[in-house]
C-alpha cells in the first residue's frame, strides 16, 4: 500500500456542507501495509525481498522508489487495478478524513504471487506473510506448505475468520480482537489462556503470539508456559502500522539468531517507539539502541 498524507490547515467550515476546509500545504508519502513491514525489516539490518502486487500506475512507481531507497528488493506482480492507497487528510497531525483506493486482487494475480513466492523460498529461510484481507494471499495455505517443505520458518499476521488457511505456520500473530473472533471469545484471563492454547494446538502452530494493546503481548508455545510482556509505558500518538513494526522486529531478531523471548522484548520496545510517531513509522537498529 502507498500511504499518502495531505497536510494543511483548517481555518473555516465549508459553506457547501458542515465540513472543515483543509487548505493544502504539502503531501507526504510512506510505504504502508506489507511494504511497511519490509522497510522495518531493512531498517533492522535484515536482507529482505518484498513479494507484492502493484498496479500499473504512478503510485506503484512511487512505492517502488520508497522501498528501493530503503534497501528492500522488490519482486512485484503487476496487476490491472490501481495500487492500493490510503490517503489521509491531516491538520496539525490529526486525521480529518481517510480515503481508500483499493480493489480485490484478481485471481490470476494472486496465483502468480503464490508461484513467485514459492520460487524464492530456497534462498529465503524466513517467510513473513502480512495479510490485509485484499485477496492477495488467498493461496497462503500453499505458501505455508511449500515453506515447510523447504525448511523455512513462517511468521503470519492474519486477517479474517478463515483461520484454517494459516494451519502449520511457525508463528501466528493475531491481535486480541482477531483472536477473540477466531475462538468465540472468553470471559476472564483463565478463559483467554485456555482458548489460546486450544487455538495454537488446533492449528498445529509452534507459537501463537497475541498482541493485546495496553495489556501487552502474550506468547504461547508448544510444551512451555505462556510468556506475558507488559506494554512499555509511552504516550500514544498514532497506532498506524504498530503491528507491522512488531512483526518486522520479531522476524529480524529471530533471523539474526536471537531466542524468541529476547526477540519479543525487542519487538515490544519497537512498537512502543512506533506508536509515539506520526503515521506509519520505520523503527531502526539505531532507534532501539537509543531506547
Amino acid at each position: 500500500m502507498l500511504d499518502r498524507y495531505w497536510e494543511g490547515s483548517v481555518e473555516r467550515i465549508s459553506p457547501e456542507a458542515p465540513v472543515p476546509v483543509l487548505r493544502f500545504d504539502r503531501e507526504q508519502q510512506r510505504a504502508g501495509g506489507a511494504a511497511n513491514v519490509a522497510l522495518n525489516l531493512a531498517a533492522l539490518d535484515a536482507r529482505v525481498t518484498l513479494v507484492t502486487l502493484l498496479g500499473r500506475d504512478e503510485s506503484a512507481h512511487q512505492l517502488r522508489q520508497l522501498l528501493e531507497h530503503g534497501g528492500v528488493r522488490v519482486r512485484a506482480v503487476c496487476t490491472a487495478p490501481a495500487t492500493t492507497q490510503k490517503i489521509r487528510a491531516v491538520c496539525r497531525r490529526q486525521q480529518l478524513l481517510r480515503i481508500d483506493i483499493e480493489h480485490t486482487a484478481p485471481a490470476a494475480s494472486a496465483r502468480a504471487l503464490c508461484s513467485l513466492t514459492q520460487a524464492l523460498l530456497p534462498s529465503h529461510p524466513w517467510l513473513v506473510l502480512s495479510d490485509y484481507g485484499k485477496g492477495a494471499l488467498r493461496h497462503c495455505d500453499e505458501m505455508l506448505e511449500a515453506a515447510r517443505a523447504h525448511g523455512c520458518r513462517t511468521l503470519v499476521d492474519p486477517k479474517g475468520s478463515d483461520v484454517e488457511r494459516y494451519r502449520g505456520a511457525w508463528l501466528l500473530k493475531p491481535n486480541e480482537a482477531e483472536a477473540r473472533a477466531l475462538t468465540g471469545g472468553w470471559s476472564d484471563e483463565r478463559g483467554f489462556l485456555q482458548a489460546m492454547e486450544m487455538l495454537r494446538g488446533g492449528l498445529a502452530l509452534r507459537y501463537l503470539l497475541v498482541t493485546r494493546g495496553e495489556r501487552g503481548l502474550s506468547l504461547f508455545g508448544a510444551g512451555q508456559e505462556p510468556l506475558h510482556i507488559d506494554t512499555q509505558a509511552r504516550e500514544v500518538f498514532d497506532v498506524s502500522g504498530a503491528g507491522d513494526t512488531t512483526l518486522a522486529t520479531l522476524a529480524a531478531f529471530l533471523a539474526a539468531g536471537h531466542p524468541i523471548d529476547d526477540a519479543l522484548r525487542q519487538a515490544n520496545r519497537a512498537a512502543g517507539i512506533a506508536v509515539g510517531r506520526f503515521g506509519t513509522a520505520v523503527v531502526s537498529t539505531s532507534d532501539l539502541r537509543h531506547a
